[in-house]
């Protein structure tokens, strides 16, 4: 478990006073005001409480040793890590076909923001592991995982400077490390993400477009049940139950923790198509596919946020999976549901 709090202290003239006080203190014990799923919790105090999310189910094959991965940092200042996913060489040939001509045997390039509400979620999440070594071996391609900080101790914009900061370190790492070396495609760069991590896809494409990190191409752009939200709730956020992964209470929750003072759901940030937000016909987004589920507070959200991109001119698929709820991919990546994902996303691809 991480901790981390913020301390207060105040100076006393006796030794009455601080003894009173910390009577005080004892009888008022910090109680949780706050509470992620259980992986993330905010005390009375200010105090903050991490914990690991729970390992995947025994006997659950997911790493069959078709992919190789690697953690490295991209972020050194505030030590955040990515995880980098390349099939082995002997699946990579063959998804190449034998060419001898080496371009032709390069895989694309998948970058995936995992999601959490900003809140919490990282590569090293064993579900979210699953996900990528799923990507890697069956589109095939190269992976990348990145993290970010999390609110509440780093709320909005950080995690799209974090973002912003992954994708400007990413064209070094394709050029240069040894580790991809012949295996990266620096033409067919795809930038994905579920849920929240759908939401930094959104803005890195706005961002970036398909020319803003040259030499690099980003051909598209992949966005897994965004996390877009608006003041105004929608049929599917008041039909939503409060039994669903992504419930209205969880939602606001995660809302008052990732906004500044001053901010709400109809910032820029979380809703494209806001009263303050700017104009998205110039943006160059290349392809874009956009996955909604049925069953998810998000839903009308992403539909509204596709059909208007395309209204736009935009290239933009959309795929509503019935009967699924949010982030079902991620949660179950190695379900029926993640199983269509990942073939939709190698036809993409």
């Amino acid at each position: 478990m991480l901790v981390s709090s913020i301390a207060f202290s105040r100076e006393h003239s006796t030794g009455r006073s601080r003894a009173v006080e910390s009577s005080s203190v004892a009888l008022a014990s910090p109680y949780v005001v706050e509470d992620c799923l259980g992986l993330v919790q905010v005390l009375s105090d200010g105090t903050i409480r991490r914990f690991a999310p729970p390992p995947f189910p025994a006997g659950d094959v997911h790493d069959d040793g078709r992919v190789e991965w690697k953690d490295v940092v991209y972020n050194a200042d505030h030590n955040l890590g990515v995880r980098m996913y390349r099939p082995r060489r002997r699946e990579a040939n063959e998804a190449g076909g034998g060419d001898d001509d080496d371009d032709k045997k390069k895989l694309p390039v998948v970058v995936y923001f995992p999601g959490g509400g900003f809140c919490f979620g990282s590569y090293s999440y064993p579900k979210n592991h699953v996900f990528c070594l799923r990507l890697a071996a069956e589109l095939p391609a190269v992976v990348f995982s990145f993290d970010h900080r999390h609110a509440p101790e780093h709320r909005l914009p950080a995690a799209m400077e974090d973002a912003e900061a992954a994708l400007l370190w990413l064209p070094g790492q394709i050029f240069s490390n040894p580790w991809l070396a012949g295996t990266a495609d620096p033409r067919r760069l795809f930038v994905s993400g579920t849920s929240s991590g759908a939401t930094l896809a959104h803005h890195m494409a706005v961002r970036f477009g398909t020319t803003g990190l040259h030499p690099v191409k980003i051909t598209g752009y992949i966005l897994l049940m965004p996390y877009f939200l608006s003041e105004g709730p929608t049929v599917s956020e008041l039909n939503t139950p409060e039994t669903a992964l992504l419930s209205r209470e969880r939602s606001n929750r995660y809302v008052r923790l990732m906004m500044p003072v001053g901010w709400n759901k109809d910032h820029p940030v979380v809703n494209p198509f806001g009263p303050g937000s700017p104009s998205l016909a110039a943006a160059d987004v290349g392809r874009m596919l956009v996955v909604a589920a049925e069953c998810d507070l998000v839903r009308d959200k992403n539909l509204e946020y596709a059909e208007r991109m395309k209204a736009m001119g935009k290239d933009v698929r959309l795929v509503v999976f019935s009967g699924q709820e949010h982030a079902f991919c991620a949660t179950k990546p190695l379900s029926a549901g993640a199983d269509e994902v990942i073939r939709l996303i190698k036809h993409f691809v």
